[in-house]
C-alpha cells in the first residue's frame, strides 16, 4: 500500500497544489494516515467477464446553423492551427466525429446555410463552407467519422406546404445526392445521415431513404434517427420491424446522460447526438466533462457529439461562444482555444472508435464517476472526472443536485490489466486561477510493485486520464493576434472571378443566401455583385423573417453610414434595404429593431425601426425602378438619421431613440432576386 501512497503523494508535489493541499502530500507516512482515515472508495477494473458497449467517438457539430461562418475567413496560418486544435490526433480536442448542417436555406440558429439545391433542377456542391471543413477535418485525421443532417430544406420540396415529407420520394432524391455529391466532387465519404434535427419524423419516409441509399449503392451509409428525443422513435422501432431494421443508431439530444427502456430494448447502438451547448468557460467545461463520462455511465450512450465546433458567429447571436473553442474574429485573426478543447483531449486523445468500455465503470462514492476503455490490445485508458454540480451546469436539461468532496479512491487492475507495468498521468483542474491546470502531464505512475492498483487524492472539478498510450500531447501554437474591433471603415467591391466560397467574408445570411454573383449581362463596374438567391420560402426550422437579411459588422456599432449600391431584379413589387443598429439576429431575426432604408420597384421609399416593417418613421415617393442600380446611404448619428438616393438627400433628421447600438445590414423585402454591390460602412467611435 505504501508504495502506490508515495506515488499519490508525488502526485501532490508535481500537481504544486496550495500550501494545505500540498503539506498533506509531502511524505508518505501522513499521508498513509489520511487515508486510512479518510473517507475513500475501492473500484475494481476487470475484463474477466468480458466487455461492455462498443465506443463510437467523441465529436461536434458545425452548423445547425451557420456556427463556423467567420472561420472561413481567417487569414493563415491562423485558420490552419485552428483546424489543429480540433481535428489533429494526438494535439489537441482530436475529435472522433464531425457532424454537419446539410444546408436547406434556413435560419436554423445562428444563420442560413446554402442548399446545394436551390431550386428543382439546381445542383451546386460548391456552396457554402461545410465541404471544405470535411476536407480539412479528413486532411488531419483520415479516420473522423463524418455525418450529415437536414435542419431546414429548399422551399420547393414541399409543394408548397413547410413540411419535407410531401413527397418521400423527392426528399430523400434531394438527400441522396448531397452524400453522392460529397464523394463526386469531394471525394468524401459520408458515413451516417440523419433524418430532420429535432423535428418530426416520417417512418415510411426512414424506409424510403434506406431503400435509395441501397439502390445507389450507398449500403455503407448508416442511419441515425430521430435527432430528437429518445421517444417516440424507440417504441416506434419496437413496433415495427422493417423501422427497427433500418436505423443503425438511435440519436437523442441534450438527454441529461440518461437514456429510456424502450431504446436499450432496441439493443441498437445508443448516442448523445447533439449535446453540450453551453458557454465554454470553465463550468462549460465541466460540463462537458461530466457528461463525456456520465452519458455512458447512467445512459449507455457510446458517442457524444457538442454543438458546437467552434464558436465562429458574432457573439451577440443566440448561444454566443457555444463552441469548444472560439474563433470569431477573422479581421484581427484572433481565437481561444478554450478549456472544453482539453477536457474532450481526456477522452479523444487516448481511445478511438472501435475500442470498448468495460463493464465497471460508474460512480465514486463521494461524487464524480469514471470510466475505462480498452483496445482489446492490452492497452487500457481510465477517465475519472469530479465535476462539481456547481461547475458543471449544461445549458439543459436541470440538472439534480449532488454532492461532490474530496475523496480517495483506489483502483484495482484485474483481468488483463493486472499486469500492465506503468500508466501515464493527464490532469485538468477547473476553477481558481491559481490552482488551475488544463491537461497537464504528471508523473507516470508504476504499478509493478503496488500488486496492480493505485490511489488517487481526488478533489473536485478535477479530471484525470490514466493510460497506457504513449502518444498523448498537449499542441501548442505562438500566442495568435490580440483581439481587436470590427474594422470601423469596411468596404467591398465583390470583385471576386473565382471566388474560393460562395458567400463573401464576414456577411452573416439570418434569412434568405446571399452569393457572389457574376452579372454576364452587365459588362461594366456592377459585372460582380453580392446577390440575393432564394425566390421562395424555405422549409424553415425556426422563425425566418418575412424578409431577407444578412448581418455584418461590430454589434457596438452606434454613430455610423451605410453606403451600397442596389438594384432589384422583381418589378413593382420587389424592394430592398440598408440598416444600422440592427439589434437581433439567429432565430430572433423577425424581432429584429434598427433603422431600416427601403426603397421599392413601385417608386416610393420607407424608413422603419424594424425588419418587419410595423414601425414606420417616414415614407414617401423616391424616382426608383426595377432593373436599375442606385446608390443608397444612410447615416445614423445619436438620436437621427438621414437617408440619400443617388447622392441626393431624400429624408433627413428622423428621430430614431431605439435600439442605440447593433449591426448593419443588406435585404430585400421578401424572397425575391436582388443585387448589391460597392458595400461600404464608416463606424465614428
Amino acid at each position: 500500500m505504501a508504495e502506490h501512497l508515495l506515488q499519490a503523494s508525488r502526485q501532490r508535489q508535481v500537481k504544486a497544489m496550495t500550501a494545505a493541499a500540498g503539506s498533506a502530500g509531502q511524505a508518505a507516512v501522513p499521508l498513509l494516515l489520511c487515508a486510512l482515515l479518510a473517507p475513500g472508495g475501492a473500484y475494481v477494473l476487470d475484463d474477466s467477464d468480458g466487455l461492455g458497449r462498443e465506443f463510437d467517438g467523441i465529436g461536434a457539430v458545425s452548423g445547425g446553423g451557420a456556427t463556423s461562418r467567420l472561420l472561413v475567413n481567417y487569414p493563415e496560418p491562423y485558420r490552419s492551427q485552428i483546424l489543429d486544435y480540433l481535428f489533429k490526433p494526438n494535439f489537441g480536442a482530436s475529435l472522433h466525429i464531425l457532424k454537419v448542417e446539410i444546408g436547406g436555406d434556413g435560419q436554423t440558429t445562428d444563420g442560413t446555410e446554402p442548399s446545394h439545391m436551390h431550386y428543382a433542377l439546381d445542383e451546386n456542391y460548391f456552396r457554402g463552407y461545410e465541404w471544405w471543413l470535411m476536407k480539412e477535418a479528413k486532411k488531419r485525421n483520415p479516420n473522423i467519422t463524418l455525418m450529415g443532417l437536414p435542419w431546414s430544406f429548399p422551399g420547393w420540396l414541399g409543394k408548397g406546404f413547410n413540411w419535407p415529407y410531401v413527397n418521400l420520394q423527392l426528399t430523400a432524391y434531394y438527400v441522396v445526392t448531397w452524400i453522392v455529391g460529397a464523394k463526386h466532387y469531394h471525394d468524401l465519404d459520408i458515413d451516417y445521415i440523419g433524418i430532420w434535427n429535432e423535428r418530426a419524423f416520417d417512418i415510411n419516409y426512414i424506409k424510403v431513404l434506406r431503400r435509395m441509399l441501397n439502390y445507389q449503392g450507398l449500403q455503407q451509409v448508416k442511419i441515425i434517427a430521430s435527432d430528437n428525443l429518445w421517444e417516440p422513435i424507440s417504441a416506434s422501432m419496437l413496433l415495427d420491424s422493417e423501422l427497427l431494421k433500418v436505423i443503425d443508431v438511435i440519436g437523442a439530444h441534450y438527454p441529461g446522460t440518461r437514456t429510456v427502456k424502450d431504446a436499450r430494448l432496441t439493443e441498437k447502438k445508443l448516442w448523445s447526438s447533439e449535446d453540450f451547448s453551453t458557454l465554454n468557460s470553465d463550468v462549460g467545461a465541466g460540463c462537458w466533462g461530466r457528461i463525456l463520462n456520465q452519458n455512458y455511465i447512467n445512459g449507455y450512450m457510446t458517442a457524444t457529439i457538442a454543438w458546437n465546433l467552434v464558436a465562429s458567429y458574432y457573439e451577440q447571436l443566440p448561444y454566443g461562444r457555444c463552441g469548444l473553442m472560439t474563433a470569431q474574429e477573422p479581421w484581427s485573426g484572433h481565437y481561444v482555444v478554450e478549456a472544453p478543447i482539453w477536457i474532450s483531449a481526456h477522452t479523444t486523445q487516448f481511445t478511438q472508435p472501435g475500442w470498448y468500455y468495460l463493464k465497471t465503470v460508474g460512480h465514486l462514492e463521494k461524487g464524480g464517476s469514471y470510466v475505462a476503455l480498452t483496445d482489446g490490445l492490452g492497452n487500457l485508458t481510465i477517465i475519472v472526472e469530479t465535476m462539481s454540480h456547481k461547475h458543471s451546469m449544461c445549458i439543459r436539461p436541470l440538472l439534480p443536485y449532488f454532492n461532490v468532496s474530496q475523496q480517495f479512491a483506489t483502483f484495482i487492475l484485474k483481468g488483463s490489466f493486472s499486469e500492465i507495468p506503468e500508466l501515464q498521468v493527464w490532469y485538468t483542474k477547473l476553477g481558481k486561477p491559481s490552482e488551475r491546470f488544463l491537461f497537464k502531464q504528471l508523473d507516470s505512475l508504476w504499478l509493478l510493485d503496488s500488486g496492480g492498483s493505485f490511489t488517487l487524492e481526488l478533489r473536485e472539478d478535477e479530471l484525470f486520464t490514466l493510460t497506457t498510450l504513449t502518444t498523448g500531447s498537449k499542441g501548442s501554437y505562438l500566442l495568435p493576434p490580440k483581439s481587436q474591433p470590427f474594422p470601423s471603415v469596411y468596404k467591398d467591391d465583390f470583385n471576386v472571378d473565382y471566388p474560393f466560397f460562395s458567400e463573401a467574408p464576414n456577411f452573416a445570411d439570418q434569412t434568405g443566401v446571399f452569393e457572389y454573383f457574376m452579372n454576364i449581362e452587365d459588362p461594366g463596374e456592377h459585372r460582380f455583385t453580392l446577390r440575393q438567391v432564394l425566390n421562395q420560402r424555405p422549409i424553415t426550422w425556426a422563425a425566418d423573417a418575412f424578409n431577407t437579411i444578412s448581418i455584418i459588422g461590430d454589434y457596438k456599432w452606434s454613430n455610423l453610414t451605410v453606403k451600397c449600391d442596389v438594384y432589384l431584379e422583381t418589378p413593382e413589387k420587389g424592394g430592398v434595404f440598408i440598416a444600422g443598429r440592427v439589434n437581433k439576429g439567429g432565430i430572433l431575426i423577425r424581432s429584429a429593431r434598427g433603422v431600416f432604408f427601403w426603397i421599392f420597384a413601385n417608386g416610393t421609399y420607407r424608413v422603419t425601426g424594424d425588419l418587419a416593417g410595423w414601425i414606420i418613421y417616414t415614407s414617401g415617393h423616391a424616382d426608383v425602378t426595377a432593373k436599375k442600380w442606385y446608390t443608397l446611404t444612410l447615416t445614423i448619428n445619436g438620436r437621427f438619421s438621414s437617408g440619400t438616393l443617388n447622392g441626393k438627400p431624400l429624408w433627413k433628421n428622423v428621430s430614431v431613440n431605439f435600439p442605440k447600438n447593433g449591426w448593419a445590414a443588406i435585404g430585400t423585402h421578401s424572397f425575391e432576386f436582388a443585387q448589391f454591390d460597392n458595400f461600404r460602412v464608416e463606424a465614428i467611435h
